[in-house]
């Protein structure tokens, strides 16, 4: 595997900030807004909702391209989902007649960027556990080949 697509610590530090973030400002937003708690917990719920579809989405599409088999009804439903969640969030916004413009665009700005972060680390997280995967093998096969030979010359 070529080293340098290996994700930079920059990267990776950047990515799981902007999850941080985005998720820490849509909790404080939603503590903060002037909802009932029914309402609190159905923004709550899309938010992990949606977190989770594009994470799925993102091993999905990278099953694909690593040759890994994946239905066709599995991905069909985890789009599904993606778009499940974001008509959840803008239908949520639509119809929030206590919420201000100015909150339902932080709400959405926060989801959007909350998703677009969430698929960044997962990419990350996987390519680093594909990186240290590789680096790690050839390690084992030599350790393999070294009790192989020291078996056959006590022999």
């Amino acid at each position: 595997m070529n080293l340098s697509l290996k994700p930079t610590k920059a990267f990776i530090l950047t990515s799981w900030a902007a999850l941080a973030i985005a998720v820490f400002a849509y909790a404080i937003g939603l503590y903060n807004a002037n909802l009932q708690l029914n309402e609190k917990g159905y923004y709550l719920v899309v938010l992990l909702f949606g977190l989770s579809s594009v994470i799925t989405l993102q091993k999905t599409v990278r099953d694909e391209m690593e040759d890994i088999q994946v239905t066709s009804l599995y991905k069909t439903m985890v789009i599904a989902g993606v778009v499940s969640a974001c008509a959840l969030m803008l239908i949520g916004l639509w119809n929030a007649d206590t919420l201000a413009m100015n909150e339902k665009g932080f709400f959405a700005i926060s989801f959007v960027l909350g998703l677009f972060a969430a698929v960044v680390t997962q990419k990350n997280v996987r390519d680093l556990a594909c990186f240290d995967q590789t680096t790690t093998q050839p390690a084992t096969e030599t350790a393999r080949r070294a009790t192989e030979t020291k078996d056959t010359d006590t022999l």
